[in-house]
């Protein structure tokens, strides 16, 4: 009995053992029973928030703990926009963000002022400040959208940069309100706030990606790397309020940093989607519904006037913001409805701003009670605005982001790229194996889930124990680096007494269209291992071949240089190794740079046209001066070199020479050589090359989901 008198059950909980408890059984139940009803999952946390808070059956308290989770979680959402967001199309759509940004901060200014001053009869101080809510927004259906699938839309991609806008204009309305209530706006609060502003942007921007790299480069544990993102996404955060800025701008701004050092389809990024979706985030969910009052409803109509009125003005606010972008932009109605329904939630800035304009006292009245900046009932109308908000919010972008996922889905025509793609992986050395799967995964289409082979071959002919278990390992291990990012990958294991025969007949056994081969990083490419290859494989197994050493990891690269030999374009291979390209950068962020004639460039300039990517093009013809390209290369670029069989269209004779260009002059940098299919070699799947249906490719461009083959027709 004396265990149980030690055990604390009493309400509101203070044991922290039955807390956590009940905060995990609210994340695993709530949103399975409100899925029944249709409701979205982030709602059900608010409203389960809200029944075990304070104001519900008070089993426990917004304390510290709660607090302190729930601004991780803040943190947590506006860094994952940063991070997600695909920076080519960031860059692409950077002035119709600032159009959005723009439409969304004036708006819900001008109407919370005139609101405020001739509806609510405020101040113009307050009316203000109540303006600058209404502006601000918090994406709070984010992970829902993304889950969905579209957070890469055009449209969603234009308010993750609007809401960085709007959001730090309305909290510099927040900080220049504070000040001059305070008397604390003169010259030298101007030129310390933008000198404050301009170090902190070039810190995050600037330094906190060679930090990163540094990192990344020296260490591959994987709680290490998961560990110093939340130190980025802190000292971001920290260094903003430095700054005299909210925190969350300054966790976007570091996942704006972090975006390109860390792939989409890597597993770290799959770590700090799945630690932020199943902690985090909801933590802050239910930090917000616990703020939530049920019972003003019934004990103070200025509350519900003001919270009414607050709602409207906010609500039609935003939607005229997202109408005018649709008019403005030529956008569909889904697209409005995803803008409308990821800024119309009114939480983090919003939260912020109210408590700051509560806790300034003006005065005193005659019975000595406190005049505030905002009063009680705008506090508590603004925890109901929220609610509500966060619920139109919830319902709109859930249904908009269904409705444009599947569209997207049913754009895509069956029997495309994704279907077809396999990509086949040999290992033989525990060391490289994980950067050779890590490629794979970087360069397959979004939506092949399956098409990952992980293939080690015994010889047949000293079969012993150690080799089998040896074999096991490396397939174990790459099945885990797969895992790590929820894709599949099909564990092979043959014994046969050639190494080339044994690839080659799992190319015909399983339809392989993508060979990747890897090379210890202490060691270079030989004659004879290039010669072996090129009499092996390359006459056996016509299939996009990729022959790859990782000095470094290749999310730390800075650009992939891209040397491509002219009349490339006139194989049958060439859209095939171009969509793993742009494959690599969209999965990666790094820069193309691509070196080919004037020719060439044409073809690949009209792909970039339709699907932009960050790309360069620079005229290059005479591949005996390539060592001209040992001048261009940095450290942290990549050098991706088209090849070609002997005697086809796009060889070139200094080709022999590649492998001691490479071993002399690009030791210190990453390589892929890149064998594509050409026309008139014996394929092991039976595929006949020479049928002129095969001629015109029908590869896809993953991410844009839109047929290149046409671009590439033979003449």
């Amino acid at each position: 009995m004396i265990f149980l008198s030690a055990f604390d059950a009493s309400l509101p909980l203070a044991n922290p053992v039955l807390k956590f408890l009940l905060i995990l059984v609210i994340i695993l139940i709530a949103p399975l029973l409100l899925n029944r009803i249709k409701i979205p999952p982030l709602l059900g946390m608010i409203i389960a928030g809200a029944i075990v808070g304070p104001h519900g059956f008070y089993l426990m308290e917004r304390d510290s703990s709660i607090i302190l989770s729930g601004t991780a979680g803040l943190l947590y959402i506006m860094f994952l926009a940063g991070l997600e967001i695909d920076m080519a199309d960031f860059k692409k759509n950077s002035k119709k963000s600032i159009v959005f940004g723009m439409f969304t901060f004036l708006i819900p200014m001008t109407l919370g002022i005139l609101g405020g001053l001739y509806i609510l009869n405020f101040s113009i101080y307050t009316s203000v400040l109540l303006a600058s809510m209404f502006a601000s927004h918090t994406l709070i259906a984010y992970p829902l959208v993304s889950k969905m699938g579209v957070a890469k839309n055009r449209a969603v991609n234009i308010t993750v940069g609007g809401t960085m806008i709007t959001d730090t204009l309305a909290l510099l309305v927040l900080a220049v309100i504070v000040g001059m209530t305070t008397g604390e706006v003169n010259t030298e609060f101007w030129v310390r706030l933008t000198i404050s502003l301009i170090i902190f942007g070039l810190i995050v921007m600037f330094l906190f990606p060679i930090i990163g790299r540094w990192f990344f480069k020296r260490f591959e544990d994987n709680v290490s790397q998961y560990i110093f993102v939340l130190v980025m996404v802190f000292s971001g955060a920290v260094l903003a309020e430095l700054a005299g800025i909210e925190a969350i701008i300054g966790a976007f701004l570091a996942g704006l940093a972090m975006n390109r050092l860390i792939p989409h389809t890597s597993p770290l990024m799959n770590r700090i989607e799945f630690v932020g979706n199943a902690i985090f985030i909801p933590f802050f969910l239910i930090g917000v519904g616990m703020l939530i009052d049920y019972r003003v409803f019934f004990q103070d109509l200025e509350t519900l006037k003001v919270a009414a009125i607050m709602t409207i003005i906010a609500t039609s606010a935003k939607y005229l913001a997202a109408w005018l972008t649709q008019k403005t932009y030529n956008f569909t109605s889904t697209e409005r409805a995803l803008i409308f329904g990821l800024s119309n939630a009114q939480a983090a800035a919003t939260l912020a701003a109210v408590l700051v304009g509560y806790n300034i006292i003006l005065g005193e009245t005659v019975d000595g009670e406190p005049v505030r900046l905002l009063n009680e009932s705008v506090l508590n109308g603004t925890i109901l605005m929220i609610l509500i908000t966060c619920t139109i919010s919830s319902f709109v972008a859930q249904k908009a982001a269904k409705k444009q996922s599947l569209a997207d889905a049913s754009s895509t025509e069956p029997g495309d790229a994704e279907t077809r793609e396999r990509i086949l992986i040999p290992i033989s050395n525990s060391e490289t194996t994980d950067e050779l799967i890590n490629l794979g995964l970087i360069l397959k289409s979004k939506r092949n889930v399956e098409g990952l082979y992980a293939l080690t071959i015994i010889n047949n002919a000293t079969v012993d124990e150690p080799a089998v278990k040896k074999a096991g390992k490396l397939l174990n291990q790459a099945s885990v680096t797969a895992s790590a990012t929820d894709n599949f990958i099909h564990e092979l294991l043959r014994y046969d007494i050639d190494i080339v025969n044994g690839i080659t007949s799992v190319v015909r056994e399983k339809g392989i269209t993508d060979l990747i081969l890897g090379l210890h990083q202490q060691s270079g490419i030989s004659d004879s291992f290039l010669g072996d290859l090129t009499e092996g494989l390359l006459t056996k197994c016509n299939t996009t071949t990729l022959i790859y050493k990782a000095a470094q990891p290749i999310a730390t690269i800075k650009r992939q240089l891209v040397v491509v030999p002219a009349k490339a374009e006139k194989e049958t291979g060439f859209p095939f190794w171009l969509v793993k390209l742009w494959n690599l950068a969209r999965n990666t962020g790094a820069k193309l740079v691509f070196y080919a004639t004037a020719e060439t460039l044409d073809y690949i300039k009209k792909v970039q046209e339709k699907h932009p990517i960050e790309c360069e093009f620079r005229e290059f013809s005479q591949w005996n001066d390539f060592l001209i390209l040992s001048r261009e290369i940095d450290k942290d670029d990549n050098l991706f070199i088209i090849m070609s069989r002997k005697d086809k269209l796009s060889y070139q004779k200094n080709m022999a020479n590649i492998p001691d260009y490479l071993n002399n002059y690009f030791q210190r940098n990453s390589f892929i050589l890149v064998f594509p299919i050409q026309a008139g070699v014996a394929d092991p799947r039976g595929i006949d090359l020479t049928n002129p249906s095969l001629m015109e490719p029908i590869e896809r461009l993953d991410e844009i989901g839109k047929t290149i083959g046409s671009l590439f027709r033979k003449k």
